[in-house]
């Protein structure tokens, strides 16, 4: 959603590196193209002039000319004003003390609020609550079909005891009012302790979609009242966001279609022009694609410095800590990596998500985003197939993997030949990257990385060994001659000096009481 924004911002401070000091001209032209980029992101006008004069009058104070590094400070007012106009904190539900916690969605027609509210249950469901959906809008067709269908998707009860309008030629019937209310007795008696409910629209604002959404507040008495606004309809979310914050006087706010390809920069003016906080984000059409919402780490995604907090919330939800616990230990054991553990590590990645997503969490991730674009999701479904058509015997020993072997893997997977080569290749790299970093031996990965004093120790040990070497005598070619030098040596005391002086002659592993497997560590 703010590529755009994202990549204008980034150009922009890369114009301030390498400057140990920077001017008020340099400071004026970083504001205004701050300001340009955040007009062309659709971020409301008085937004956009409030937020540059706080930047401004931050960088030319002393903040910016005493820092080390001027251009980095920049970007850090730049992110700290950017929080600011997203809410500050992250807002959470006020859960009630006593009986359910009752949460009311309110927008226009077409921002998504019923699929939100199949969303926001099952993300409460995660969270150990046990939700309950009432269907509230009578008036828009199949409205209730559709909540009943989101509601079985995330595994959610749904009390609609009014089927509302099945076409757009019936005459809406029920009172919305009352099925709130008994939505909500529904709920108490049942012992549910949040209830979700989801109330009609409108294409525009108008009189009436403000007084039934006000009376339906007046009669249940929510403890939130989420206004769900399209992320994607321009400047005239401000205005749809202020008429509802008049009329039903909202708590909070959710962004629905964060994933599409709109500028998007009018969601961010709501919470800076109505002094309501974003506490949602839907991301995409799947049950799961939906997210709590921080400040802080969205503008991070702005700024392309990353999210890497959500990625870590996301693995310690989805990760098995058992298979984790196994690759651990076989990582410290030096077990060689199969493609047994190969297919197990890509489960539990596919299971926290897409793929692409999560790369774009990474920092940087906007210098890739072509490649990331790029990127087909169906890759892994091929890989893993093909691994699946490896027999058991294959997986875990990948090296009698001939060329009558290969032939039958792609046949089985519906792949090429050479896109099995290819995977091969790459696993081989893998394993032997595996190897590396069991050992502690960092020599040979990308950017030459080692480990602290390992490139001193081992030019050190290289040119030991180079001594020894030269100094060694060849065994002569003689037989008598070789016999007697052999005995020589067998008649000299072996060295067995170490670090702390001369090793006990005596010495014997028992009596050293280690560990059971430790011995192999020695070898």
């Amino acid at each position: 959603m703010f590529n755009s924004l994202s990549d204008r911002l980034t150009a922009t401070f890369k114009n301030l590196r390498g400057k140990g000091k920077l001017t008020e001209a340099d400071i004026d032209a970083t504001v205004r193209e701050i300001r340009r980029a955040l007009l062309d992101a659709d971020v409301a006008v008085p937004v956009v002039r409030e937020f540059t004069a706080h930047v401004k009058k931050r960088a030319l104070g002393a903040e910016v000319s005493e820092a080390l590094n001027p251009g980095q400070q920049i970007v850090k007012i730049v992110n700290e004003e950017l929080v600011g106009i997203l809410g500050g904190q992250t807002r959470r539900i006020n859960m009630a003390k006593t009986g359910p916690t009752i949460i009311m969605l309110a927008g226009l027609q077409g921002a998504g609020k019923t699929t939100l509210a199949g969303k926001l249950s099952h993300w409460l469901k995660k969270q150990g609550h046990t939700p309950m959906l009432v269907a509230s809008d009578l008036q828009r067709p199949n409205a209730v079909n559709q909540l009943k269908v989101v509601g079985e998707r995330a595994g959610v009860p749904v009390y609609a005891p009014h089927p509302g309008v099945t076409s757009e030629f019936d005459t809406p019937t029920g009172d919305p009012v009352q099925v709130a209310r008994d939505g909500v007795a529904e709920a108490r008696a049942k012992l549910h302790d949040v209830v979700i409910v989801d109330t009609a629209g409108r294409l525009g604002v108008d009189a009436e979609l403000m007084a039934q959404a006000r009376n339906i507040r007046d009669a249940i008495n929510p403890n939130e009242v989420l206004f769900v606004i399209d992320a994607m309809i321009g400047q005239d979310a401000v205005n749809t966001a202020n008429a509802f914050n008049e009329g039903v006087d909202f708590t909070g706010v959710v962004l629905s279609k964060l994933d599409g390809d709109a500028r998007g920069g009018a969601a961010l003016s709501v919470a800076s022009v109505t002094g309501k906080p974003i506490m949602f984000a839907s991301t995409g059409e799947n049950v799961t694609d939906f997210e709590q919402f921080h400040p802080d780490r969205m503008a991070s995604r702005i700024l392309d410095m990353g999210d890497v907090l959500s990625l870590i919330e996301q693995a310690e939800q989805t990760w098995d800590k058992a298979e984790a616990d196994r690759m651990a230990k076989k990582f410290v054991d030096q077990e060689d990596f199969t493609f047994e553990d190969f297919l197990a590590q890509m489960q539990q990645i596919r299971k926290m998500g897409s793929m692409k997503k999560m790369l774009m969490m990474m920092p940087g991730a906007a210098q890739i985003r072509q490649q990331l674009e790029n990127f087909d999701e169906k890759e892994i479904d091929r890989v893993e197939a093909i691994v699946r058509s490896m027999t058991p015997h294959e997986r875990v020993a990948p090296k009698i993997i001939n060329g009558s072997r290969r032939a039958r893997i792609a046949k089985g997977a519906g792949v090429t030949v050479s896109e099995v080569n290819q995977l091969m290749e790459r696993f081989s790299q893998a394993q032997k990257m595996m190897k590396k970093l069991a050992s502690g031996n960092m020599a040979g990965m990308p950017g030459g990385m080692q480990m602290p004093g390992m490139a001193a120790a081992g030019g050190a040990a290289r040119k030991n060994k180079g001594k020894a070497n030269k100094n060694k005598k060849g065994r002569s070619g003689n037989p008598a001659k070789r016999a007697a030098q052999e005995a020589a040596a067998a008649a000299k005391p072996a060295a067995t000096g170490s670090a702390f002086g001369q090793q006990n002659q005596d010495f014997k592993m028992d009596d050293m009481n280690l560990p059971k497997g430790f011995e192999k560590f020695l070898k």
